[in-house]
């Protein structure tokens, strides 16, 4: 067990997580040399006591072992699990107020971290979710699952859950990130789906066990979710959605954006019109466009949307326009036809006639009116 192991185990104890500064010096400096500050600033007069009550408590190899008890494990940037996504953290926490690669993740799952987040996207939204939001972002999930890409989300009420459990449907781990321990469950009725992602994907953690949530660590666990997936998709979320966090997240890693629009009197989605109207999401409605966004370029590309071409659209101007003064029900004369369509008798006669033909028109006598299959 090297000392730079419980070098950083320590700091994930005693750091908050996405602590800015600290991480930077990490980055830099290596975790030993920043703990062994720690130590030695914990010691000066006028010492936090709060500095001072986390190192006096830590026990690396100890949560090791713990941990290791739990069926969890602690991945660092050495090992081969890493997600080499999560460097560009250290590039978007220059304009953010948390940012930096963590010293570490706390992980729980048969999966393989690094190798379920070589193709993944996030999927996040409104805890208080419509019906129809949260079958969204299950659609959603199922289709990019299917297609062999890993989904990350939070495990929250919700878009997160509901994502979660279109990946599983799709039969394809999936990863949830947690802001607290991963010996506990937040919310605590998310315990079984947490289980059974596990048993398929991976559930993570920045915090070591026994931590409970805050806001703040909600915050920095949002970082992760955007870094671990190409892009991040927004399904619903209010003005002051913790989503929309995530999103910010994305778009300073300059990741995929996008944006699943919502009825424009949805208050759950007036997060989501703002962000593709004034920060230039893209707005996508259904997996494959997911998938066509974040893909190398080409694959899955999708086709414009046409409605397929009726009978009628294939006939000339000039027939169309003599079939638009035929009558439905009471037939009429040809003369008739030709004073409503503006055009000479001789035309009408002639269009008729190839309207007859192709069963656009019935002739009754010397009058004509509509096919009952026109």
């Amino acid at each position: 067990m090297s000392s730079a192991l419980l070098a950083r185990v320590a700091l994930s104890r005693v750091l908050e997580p996405g602590e800015p500064k600290a991480l930077a010096l990490v980055a830099e400096l290596g975790p030993e040399v920043v703990l062994e500050a720690l130590h030695e600033q914990a010691q000066r007069p006028g010492a936090s006591e709060g500095l001072v009550g986390r190192l006096a408590g830590i026990e690396p190899a100890r949560d090791l072992e713990r941990a290791a008890a739990l069926g969890v494990r602690f991945v660092t940037p050495e090992d081969p699990e890493w997600p080499m996504a999560l460097a560009d953290l250290a590039f978007a926490g220059e304009t953010m107020q948390r940012g930096q690669i963590p010293v570490g993740l706390w992980v729980r799952g048969v999966g393989n971290l690094s190798e379920l987040c070589t193709r993944a996207v996030a999927i996040v939204g409104s805890r208080s979710c419509s019906v129809a939001g949260a079958d969204t972002a299950a659609q959603l999930s199922f289709s990019v699952a299917k297609q062999g890409w890993t989904v990350v989300s939070g495990a929250a009420f919700g878009i997160d859950q509901a994502a979660h459990r279109g990946c599983l449907a799709a039969k394809h781990p999936t990863v949830a990130v947690l802001a607290c321990g991963l010996d506990r469950a937040y919310p605590a009725s998310a315990a079984p789906l947490l289980d059974v992602i596990a048993a398929e994907g991976v559930v993570v953690s920045e915090s070591p066990p026994g931590e409970h949530p805050t806001p703040i660590r909600f915050l920095a666990r949002n970082r992760i979710i955007a870094a671990l997936g190409a892009g991040t998709v927004v399904v619903e979320a209010a003005i002051r959605s913790g989503a929309l966090n995530t999103a910010t997240w994305a778009d300073r890693m300059s990741r995929m954006l996008m944006g699943v629009p919502g009825p424009v009197t949805s208050a759950p989605s007036t997060g989501v019109h703002q962000m593709i109207r004034q920060r230039g999401a893209l707005l996508v409605t259904s997996g494959e466009e997911v998938l066509e966004a974040i893909s190398p370029s080409g694959d899955h590309a999708q086709g414009t949307l046409w409605e397929p071409a009726k009978a009628r659209d294939r006939l000339s101007i000039a027939h169309q326009q003599v079939l638009d003064a035929v009558p439905v029900v009471q037939a009429v004369e040809a003369p008739r036809l030709a004073r409503t369509a503006g055009m000479s008798l001789g035309v009408v006669k002639e269009a008729l006639a190839v309207l007859e033909g192709q069963g656009f028109v019935v002739r009754q006598g010397e009058r004509w009116r509509l096919a009952d299959s026109a």
